[in-house]
Parts: C-alpha cells; sequence; structure tokens
C-alpha cells in the first residue's frame, strides 16, 4: 500500500491553522471575501456539524451560521440535546463565494486541507454534514442528498462515521422536510451514541 500523502497542513495547531486560513489567498475566494470564516466551538467535541461555504451574514461577522440558518440549526441540535457551545460548526470553504454561488470543485479542493487538519485536531466522534454540496465534496460523490440520508459513511483516514441531513437554509424553504432532518438528527445522534 502506498504511503498515505502529507496534507500542507500536517503538524498545525488550532492557532497557526487559524493563522493560516486568516491569510490564505490559494483561489480567487480571497480577494472578494470580507473576512475567512474558520469555524466555531468546543475544540474538544464530540460532534462536528460541516456546512457547504459561508454566506454573507458569516462573511460579514466572521463565524459559520450565524444567520436564520443558523438559528434554525441551533434549535436543531437543541432539539437532541446539544447546545451551540457543545459542538464544533465548520465549513468546506473558509471564503464566501460572490453571490452565495455553489463552491467550485478547484475551490473546494483548495479549502479541503484545512478542513481536514480541523478534524484531525478535533477528533470528533461524530460528521454531520449540512447540504448537498457539502456532502458531494467531503464524500467525493455526484449521488444526491436524499440518496446519502439515513446510512453511515466514513470520512478521512481515521474513518469518523459521517451522517448527512438537509441544510436549514433549505428546510427554511421547504419546511415539509424537517421531519425528514428530525429523523437524520436522531439517527446521527444514535450513531453517536454507538462510537
Amino acid at each position: 500500500m502506498p504511503p498515505v500523502p502529507a496534507s500542507r497542513e500536517d503538524g498545525t495547531d488550532w492557532h497557526e491553522l487559524r493563522a493560516r486560513v486568516a491569510a490564505c489567498t490559494r483561489c480567487s475566494l480571497s480577494a472578494t471575501r470580507t473576512q475567512t470564516v474558520f469555524g466555531v466551538g468546543n475544540p474538544t467535541a464530540d460532534w462536528l456539524i460541516v456546512g457547504e461555504a459561508p454566506g454573507a451574514d458569516e462573511d460579514r461577522k466572521g463565524e459559520p451560521f450565524v444567520g436564520r440558518a443558523g438559528q434554525l440549526l441551533n434549535s436543531m441540535l437543541l432539539a437532541i440535546g446539544l447546545p451551540r457551545e457543545q459542538v464544533y460548526i465548520a465549513n468546506v470553504l473558509k471564503c464566501r463565494p460572490p453571490g452565495n454561488r455553489d463552491p467550485n470543485p478547484a475551490e473546494a479542493a483548495e479549502c479541503m486541507p484545512f478542513l481536514e487538519r480541523q478534524i484531525a485536531l478535533l477528533k470528533p466522534k461524530i460528521m454531520l454534514v449540512v447540504g448537498r454540496i457539502a456532502a458531494q465534496n467531503l464524500l467525493r460523490t455526484d449521488k444526491t442528498l436524499g440518496s446519502l440520508r439515513q446510512q453511515v459513511h466514513k470520512f478521512g483516514l481515521s474513518q469518523v462515521p459521517l451522517v448527512v441531513t438537509y441544510h436549514p437554509a433549505y428546510l427554511l424553504r421547504t419546511p415539509a422536510d424537517k421531519r425528514k432532518a428530525w429523523e437524520d438528527l436522531k439517527f446521527a445522534r444514535e450513531v453517536c451514541g454507538r462510537v
């Protein structure tokens, strides 16, 4: 078996990784961002929540999931007994794509080492991935979100259990799917309890 190539971010601690993200110019998004959105939460959390990219509110504040979608995410987590302060929240991309467009594959590839290092430092028991774009990037697939739900995927070298659900912004537009998201959250809680 060939050796696993080292990531550009191997060996960095939280402080150095945050500084590298803040100074990043690996893709064109660095020219249009207000600031980077590193991630927020408990650095020893069992749960890592991963979205696709910052939106306008997140770009202004420098924190993921702070707008209406973030409020819904907080409510979703509380429903399974997890205050926001007990989880860690990050995105695949650390900069906002202009106009909130979907991240392109090259942008996601440039940012992935940052997220992979966050995962290595955090050592979560479970990853809850919200939204199709984040799920497709992390799982390197083009499958639909519906076909990725309600199963345990594994991520990275550490094979972290990963569960996929709907993005809170989608649920704000399509409230009829909140029940499915609730099922996903209960499933993720059950998976985490088995780890």
